[in-house]
């Protein structure tokens, strides 16, 4: 059966829960969502899930190979655009719409405005097109990138529906990086051409995300370690009251 984007959505929920949770590493984590967001059928979703629990459930209840099932969406809190504002997020007048490295770079990142049309080119040199923190000019955004024996990077949310198309002649054009996301938020596509060079689209989570998963899997870590000491300061307690047990005996039979 053809999975849907509330399904897509809520196997993505599982997994931030079961890495905040510290079942799984950063580097599955990404490797399994990347995954969930291509999927096009349910078989391609059940084995992302099939070993974690559903969401607010005990541990183990969720059944084996079940994908969880959405839960109704209430009318002012519906999907990543609450959450993420994307509605806020459209609109405004673009910081650039084009960008040129000759041996050498060129970086768009952080808060900046994406146009409906961008154009990067990079000829022996490289560029980075991040759009984790961007706005967007409109809903339909279109960036060509052009690498002739140079590279261009371009990094998306893992939320953000992105489409690749380009070429890649004696290069690379990376598709990996197409899948469906949110459908209230914009649509990018990607084209361009690669010649001796390469064009390679990421999904990344957002920094603020990456930072609170950091943040939550030091906690983790140290309230582990805290028990740990815990356990190993009550073993050595009952060590120590045996032996001063034994003593006491010991003492007893000389007397």
């Amino acid at each position: 059966m053809r999975a849907s984007d509330a399904e897509r959505e809520r196997i993505a929920e599982v997994l931030r829960d079961a890495v905040a949770e510290g079942r799984l590493d950063m580097e599955e984590f990404e490797e399994r969502l990347d995954a969930a967001y291509k999927a096009r059928t349910h078989a391609q979703l059940e084995p992302l899930v099939r070993d974690l629990p559903a969401p607010g459930a005990a541990p183990g209840a969720a059944a084996p190979g079940a994908v969880v099932a959405p839960a109704p969406l209430s009318a002012d809190a519906t999907g990543l655009a609450a959450r993420d504002g994307w509605a806020e997020r459209i609109g405004g007048t673009p910081t650039s719409k084009w960008a040129v490295a000759i041996m050498g770079g060129f970086g768009r990142k952080g808060t900046w405005t994406a146009p409906r049309a961008f154009t990067a080119f990079a000829l022996m040199g490289g560029g980075e097109i991040d759009l984790r923190e961007a706005r967007f000019e409109g809903r339909e955004i279109v960036i060509r990138c052009f690498a002739f024996m140079g590279g261009i990077e371009v990094i998306v949310p893992p939320d953000l529906e992105t489409h690749v198309s380009g070429i890649g002649i004696m290069g690379g054009f990376d598709h990996r990086g197409s899948a469906d996301g949110d459908p209230t938020g914009p649509r990018v596509t990607i084209t361009g051409l690669a010649i001796f060079g390469g064009v390679n689209v990421e999904r990344k989570l957002r920094r603020e995300d990456q930072k609170r998963l950091k943040t939550e899997r030091r906690r983790e870590k140290q309230a582990r370690r805290d028990e740990l000491r815990a356990e190993r300061r009550e073993r050595r307690a009952e060590l120590e009251g045996r032996r001063a047990e034994r003593r006491a005996r010991g003492h007893d039979l000389g007397h």
